[in-house]
């Protein structure tokens, strides 16, 4: 174990958060599990890298740490940007190109054209939606440490995959991409407001982490909205209450699906309540399958 860790369930790397560039507090935990792992060859991947700077997870390590990096942006403009930004930087192989999960769009294909190592440090993932799709299509290299973007409205036993689809913006459960992880050989050792940091198994025990479940390491719900229901069928919602990136909050007058007078207990409806309920729930197809 690594004299700077301790055996702990607490996500004890969320100390270290700090950001240079980073937008909840990446730089200072990658920098700290890059310390833990103490193997570098100071080479990182980013896409989507918008231009290179604005909440990017390399951006500090290339400007502070020296490091090489592979920058992958689709949007023309922002990468005409990413290639203006390092232009004076041999070190920085800004790509032009969108990153899918078929062979001749993958990670793989795109950087076997580069001379970065298989086990280069740090991967970073995000591109809003595809994430699991193109992590999991990786199949020739093995970063060290992969910074992947989750859904942050989702809870944490929800296993929600999207479709893999490039013209769909949904994201992935925190859950689906830990199974992920695990299954390509990595573990979960950090999580932010919306980035999971999971390290090559290999490291694991260096960081000296008892128990890494999701309800362990994740601290941030502020996303997240229950929804639940009494026992009359009136449903209530609690957390954040609004559709995140839409700025729209839920109208619980929106949300009820029995009506007020139908809400009450359904063992203590009366004979005339029931065959209602029962010809409600046929006419809004409750019991069609």
């Amino acid at each position: 174990m690594n004299k700077n860790a301790t055996t702990s369930s607490a996500p004890w790397l969320n100390q270290f958060a700090r950001n240079e560039y980073s937008q909840a507090g990446e730089d200072g935990i990658i920098e700290k599990a890059l310390e833990v792992i103490n193997e570098n060859d100071r080479w990182c991947v980013e896409f989507g890298a918008w231009d290179g700077v604005y909440l990017s997870n390399t951006r500090n390590l290339i400007a502070n740490r020296g490091y090489s990096a592979v920058l992958i942006e689709g949007d023309m403009e922002r990468c005409n940007d990413l290639k203006k930004n390092f232009r004076d930087n041999k070190d920085i192989h800004p790509i032009h190109a969108f990153v899918g999960f078929e062979n001749n769009n993958g990670l793989d294909s795109i950087l076997e054209k580069t001379d970065i190592p298989l086990n280069f440090d740090v991967l970073s993932i995000d591109i809003d939606g595809n994430d699991y799709h193109v992590w999991a299509a990786v199949k020739h290299y093995n970063p060290k440490l992969v910074v992947i973007e989750y859904n942050p409205t989702i809870p944490n036993a929800v296993e929600f995959i999207q479709p893999a689809d490039m013209s769909i913006t949904q994201g992935n459960s925190l859950l689906a991409l830990t199974n992920l992880a695990k299954q390509k050989g990595y573990e979960l050792i950090a999580v932010t407001q919306c980035n999971a940091i999971f390290v090559d198994s290999r490291y694991f025990e260096l960081f000296g982490i008892a128990d890494n479940s999701i309800d362990a390491i994740r601290t941030d719900y502020s996303a997240v909205t229950y929804l639940f229901n009494g026992y009359d069928g009136t449903v209530f919602t609690s957390g954040c209450g609004r559709v995140c990136w839409h700025s729209i909050p839920y109208r619980h007058s929106r949300m009820q699906l029995v009506p007020l007078w139908l809400r009450t207990y359904p063992g203590n409806y009366g004979l005339t309540k029931k065959v209602f309920a029962k010809i409600y729930r046929y006419l809004i197809g409750a019991n069609r399958t």
